[in-house]
């Protein structure tokens, strides 16, 4: 019965050893690389990672222009003047342009991403704040703050071919491109609606927390992450039923939600914690929190190097942090998360120790001289 007990110390020892490791290990599995430096201190708000150039464009509605950050040197390349306050950014991958929401000015500002110049000015509804790009259908849709409706921009001749109205207050926007829907997040009714992008009708309508203000696409789940700023979580929504199939507890304040594909993680940028969440898309389990020196406005995720571009709210500076898991040519591959990875380590080590002590206690009693009376 000692033996046993010694045994049953020595594995919860180890298993405590290993489960600190995990934590030590999640804790460094995000690395930051550089820091970039903007002319202008805060006021940038959306981010959109161009992947056939290897760009980042960053919004700053301060100064009423987007910045063009070069992924492999890490510096600004470019400064684009746009429309008053601009907002949200999105990327066209079929003809290579950027689309820009000026909040302030309710228009689109198209930007081909060859010579970072602007090529068209497309009217929307009032207060643009967020925009998404259909790939299906090369449509560019755009979220009105203040209308309570959605433009829909053809990317062919840049002209608004519908308006559909929603809820009140649309700010923020995702494109689901397994179901050819768009989903939308509304800051004045807590709920998400669903658009098909066929008929562009609303199909659902999904009651969320407080204040979505920002939605990211899981296309290897088939999942919209939806980060809710007036709470502490992250609302995960499967687009077979338009239901909600979990809810994360992130940290205070999750305004900016970004995913990466390559390792199925969702980062989420909180705002009031100054700290970035990070979700592993397999099991909905939120496996490490990072803390940020500043408070988090934006966030961008290129698939290209594997990194994080993150802005904040009275910086100008843009951090770039490197997923680790990515390997050295900076792409990504498929694999079981971290966490996932390192638990059935955790199984076996510990199985395996359990078994190499009973058998070795096995043998000493074989060994042990009999007793005479």
């Amino acid at each position: 019965m000692k033996q046993l007990s010694k045994i049953a110390s020595a594995t919860f020892l180890l298993i405590i050893i290993l489960l600190l490791s995990i934590a030590v290990y999640s804790a460094h599995a995000l690395k930051a690389v550089a820091t970039i430096s903007l002319s202008h201190s805060g006021g940038c708000y959306g981010l959109a990672y161009d992947s056939r150039l290897g760009e980042v464009f960053v919004s700053n509605g301060d100064t009423d222009s987007v910045y063009v950050i070069s992924d492999s040197s890490n510096s600004v390349v470019a400064t684009v003047p746009v429309g008053k306050v601009p907002y949200g950014v999105a990327y066209d991958s079929g003809i290579g342009e950027i689309f820009v929401a000026n909040h302030g000015a309710d228009s689109v500002t198209v930007i081909s991403d060859t010579n970072n110049t602007v090529v068209a000015n497309v009217k929307v509804g009032s207060a643009p704040s967020a925009i998404a790009y259909d790939s299906g259908k090369g449509e560019v849709f755009v979220a009105n703050y203040n209308s309570s409706s959605v433009s829909v921009i053809a990317d062919n001749n840049n002209t608004v071919v519908a308006i559909i109205t929603v809820g009140t207050q649309p700010c923020a926007l995702a494109y689901d491109s397994s179901k050819s829907e768009v989903f939308v997040g509304h800051a004045g009714t807590n709920q998400v609606l669903v658009i098909s992008d066929v008929t562009n009708a609303i199909v659902a309508n999904i009651t969320v927390e407080n204040q979505p203000l920002s939605l990211a696409y899981d296309s290897g789940m088939g999942e919209i992450f939806v980060a809710s700023y007036n709470s502490s979580s992250v609302s995960v929504i499967s687009d077979s039923t338009n239901q909600i199939v979990a809810a994360l507890e992130v940290g205070p304040s999750p305004n900016g939600v970004a995913y990466d594909q390559g390792n199925g993680r969702i980062f989420v940028s909180n705002y009031n914690s100054t700290s970035l969440s990070v979700i592993a898309d397999a099991n909905n389990t939120v496996i490490t929190n990072v803390p940020l020196e500043k408070q988090p406005q934006g966030i961008a995720f290129d698939s290209g190097k594997g990194e994080l571009f993150i802005t904040y709210s009275e910086s100008n500076k843009v951090s770039v942090i490197a997923d680790s898991v990515a390997n050295s040519q900076g792409q990504t591959r498929q694999t079981l998360p971290e966490f996932t990875v390192l638990v059935l380590i955790l199984l076996v080590t510990a199985a395996g120790f359990i078994v190499v002590n009973l058998v070795h206690m096995k043998s000493k009693r074989r060994d042990k001289p009999p007793k005479f009376s």
